[in-house]
């Protein structure tokens, strides 16, 4: 009874229970359990799973990261004493030991099993460059990864669990970007390119990913989207550079490959969740266009050669932190708070960057100190009271399914 009266008390003043309904509910709690709740042991058992529950991914997560690393060092130590028959079967029982571990714990210990397929999965690539090597087979690396990728892709069809569906949507877009940087190499504007495409491909991943139940995909997936964002950034503002020796700018036909996988998948991606990710994706295929343009381009020249320097001006700075107001406003649309908290972090880092390139230098050393101090101080107090103000309209907005779990 004491779990759940003050429940009933709470709706009844609120409006959402009548005292004649209030009456129904204690009656029927009461005939199936009269001398002790039996929902409170149910909570009880409940919140203790839960509060261990972080403890156990943690260990499961570092385990399988120290038995890969294991296996690594296991591997490379004795790679020279074995011979090329040893090495192949060495390599095939790498991957099956894993995997069939997995099949075996499957049914009584799921977590484990996720464990050992994800290893197996990841030692799957280990094995592909090996065997390649082994066997002296032609070099196309960005065939390996695809091979790879196609494993993780079929491990995720078979078992259905976050950890081979994470690597899929991982390895696929890096089989893109490693299989069009190949055909473009050693031509001017290469980074700007893979800068586009990670940041595209960033954002995409940051909001089709919002309210999904799937707790260790959505985490991983918006850590590494966060910080492929930043690299991003940097690759687009150094995009233009050219060193001696280097090409002119990539062939119509790689170009047009290259726009198709910045822009055309993601678009067609997230079709499928509309109203979540296809203006942000929008957004940034807009962003990554004008970005690179927003540089002061300049020739150095160094004995018998010269390259193409750039440097970001300030319509860099300011359409960064455009993207990063643009990014908190969709988060409060979209009600995710780790998306408000994170384009608030890239605002202030933004801010930061600003000062440091463009107002740092031409002052002197002490005032710049002292106005580095009220730049923390002040912005980072404006920041906090604004985040915890978006936060707290956001409590006052309909739950996603993000933030009801």
């Amino acid at each position: 009874m004491n779990e759940y009266e003050p429940l009933l008390k709470r709706w009844q003043s609120a409006g959402v229970l009548d005292a004649e309904a209030a009456a129904r509910i204690r009656a029927w709690e009461s005939a199936q359990a009269p001398t002790a709740n039996p929902i409170a042991p149910d909570v009880r058992k409940k919140a203790q799973a839960e509060g261990m529950a972080w403890q156990g991914r943690v260990a499961l997560i570092l385990g399988g990261i120290l038995l890969a690393s294991g296996v690594i060092l296991f591997v490379s130590a004795h790679w020279d004493q074995l011979g090329r028959g040893m090495r192949y079967l060495l390599v095939l029982g790498m991957v099956t030991i894993f995997h069939l571990g997995g099949a075996f714990t499957r049914e009584k210990y799921k977590a484990l099993s996720t464990t050992l397929h994800a290893v197996g999965t990841i030692a799957t690539g280990a094995a592909i460059a090996l065997v390649g090597q082994i066997f002296n087979i032609q070099e196309h690396w960005p065939a390996a990864v695809l091979m790879w990728a196609i494993a993780a892709l079929l491990g995720w069809i078979l078992l259905r669990d976050q950890a081979q569906q994470t690597l899929t949507l991982l390895l696929f877009p890096a089989w893109l970007i490693c299989e069009w940087s190949y055909a473009a190499e050693n031509h001017i504007g290469v980074e700007a390119y893979v800068g586009r495409f990670l940041f595209v491909w960033a954002i995409l991943y940051l909001t089709f990913f919002i309210g999904t139940e799937r707790r260790v995909l959505r985490g991983i997936l918006f850590t590494g989207s966060a910080i492929a964002a930043v690299t991003s950034v940097f690759l687009l503002l150094d995009g233009w550079h050219s060193w001696y020796g280097m090409q002119p700018y990539p062939p119509f036909h790689t170009r047009f490959w290259g726009w198709v996988d910045i822009a055309a998948i993601p678009i067609l991606i997230s079709v499928f969740r509309l109203r979540k990710s296809a203006i942000p994706v929008l957004a940034a295929i807009a962003f990554v266009i004008a970005l690179p343009w927003c540089n002061r381009i300049f020739v150095q020249h160094y004995a018998s050669s010269s390259w193409t320097r750039t440097e970001p001006n300030f319509a860099a700075h300011a359409l960064v932190a455009a993207f990063c107001v643009f990014l908190i406003w969709w988060g409060v649309r979209e009600a995710s708070r780790g998306l408000v908290n994170l384009g608030t972090v890239f605002f202030g880092a933004t801010v930061a960057w600003f000062y440091f390139s463009d107002l740092f230098d031409k002052m002197d050393r002490s005032l710049a100190l002292i106005g580095l101090g009220v730049l923390f101080l002040a912005g980072g107090w404006a920041l906090e009271k604004t985040r915890r103000r978006l936060l707290a309209h956001m409590a006052q907005l309909p739950a996603t399914l993000e933030e009801a779990r």
